[in-house]
This record gives structure tokens, sequence and C-alpha cells, in this order.
């Protein structure tokens, strides 16, 4: 089991880890010319049209389940990779993956990769604040993991992903899986959702 830290500084210095991350992130984005906030000019707390132009673009939208799940994952491998390691350590650790792949995924090359799928056919990427914003849901992911039972964090993944299969046709799992290798059946059965709310 990882070391559990009693410190009472030990929140602040998450907030300052996860504050700095957010602001490298931030500023990174800018310089690929992602928007700051959605083009529509308006802040939402949640975006609820997967296929809307607003989808990826405020603070929460049905990915923002993915990210809670990455944050989960995390929080796994780096107990099981560093089991001696802070908590601490291992938080930043986790922040830097979640960002690192923030920036891949909103490059020019995966961005015009996920447009060839079904439910990202207009995606242009995230808005520097959903980008962000997904960077805090793995953060809450991550704390979360260590606050639950094993079996009630893995219980929780897997109803994400069932949720949001059942909700948009899309999840952490098949997002991957269109990446990597696309299945024309699953582009397929993705289609029917935006044949279905055409």
């Amino acid at each position: 089991m990882p070391p559990r830290e009693s410190s009472s500084s030990l929140p602040v210095l998450a907030g300052v880890v996860l504050a700095a991350v957010l602001a490298v992130q931030a500023f990174a984005l800018h310089l690929y010319g992602q928007p700051t906030i959605c083009a529509c000019g308006t802040i939402r707390l949640w975006a609820g049209d997967v296929l809307g132009p607003e989808n990826s673009q405020q603070l929460t939208d049905w990915y923002t389940f993915s990210h809670v799940i990455h944050g989960l994952i995390f929080y796994a491998l780096t107990t099981l990779a560093l089991p001696r390691a802070p908590l601490l350590v291992r938080f930043a650790l986790a922040l830097g993956v979640e960002a690192t792949w923030e920036l891949i995924e909103n490059s020019p090359t995966v961005i015009e990769h996920y447009r060839q799928q079904a439910l990202a056919q207009g995606y242009v990427g995230d808005s520097v604040l959903n980008s962000c914003s997904d960077t805090v849901a793995a953060a809450f992911g991550f704390l979360l993991a260590r606050l639950l039972p094993t079996r009630a964090a893995i219980g929780l993944a897997v109803a994400f992903e069932l949720f949001t299969a059942v909700m948009v046709r899309d999840n952490l799992t098949l997002n991957v899986i269109q990446l990597i290798h696309p299945v024309p059946a699953i582009a397929a059965w993705q289609q029917g959702l935006a044949t279905a709310v055409r």
C-alpha cells in the first residue's frame, strides 16, 4: 500500500501543482491557436449535445466522464509503478501525463484524425477552457481513487463507460479503439446516432 501523507499542507501543494500544470497547458494551447472559450461567446457548465458546436468547448461535456476515468487509471498505474513515491509526486506525474495528452489531442494531426470519426466530423479541437477542465476532471478522478475502495473505483469507471456508451454511443474504450485502429462496425453504430438526431 502506498504511503499516505498526513501533512495538512498536502491539499495546498496539490492545488499549486494543479495550477502550475493548467497554466503551462493553457499557454501551450494558446500557442497552438486554440480558442480560449467557445466561439459562441458564452461559458456554460455543461454541453450535452455530443454532435453540437459547443461539444469540447464548454466546461464539461460527455467526455468529462472519460477524463475522470483517466484519473482513476493514473492513480492505479502510479501506485503499481511507484508504490513508495509520495502521493504528491504521483499526482504531479498523473497531471503531467494528462496535460501532455491534451496537447497531443489538440495537435493538427490528431484533430484531423478525429475528424474522420462518425461523432467528430466537425471537430476543431478543444477550447482552452474545456481542455483545462478535462485536466481538472482527471485530477478529481485521481483523488477520488485515493479515497474509494479499489472495487468501488473500478465499478465507477465501468458505470461511466456503460452510461456514456448508452447515452452517446462513445466512451473512453471506444474512443481509444477508433483512434488507434478504427473498426467499421463501431463507426456504423456511432453514425447511427448522427443520423437519428438529424
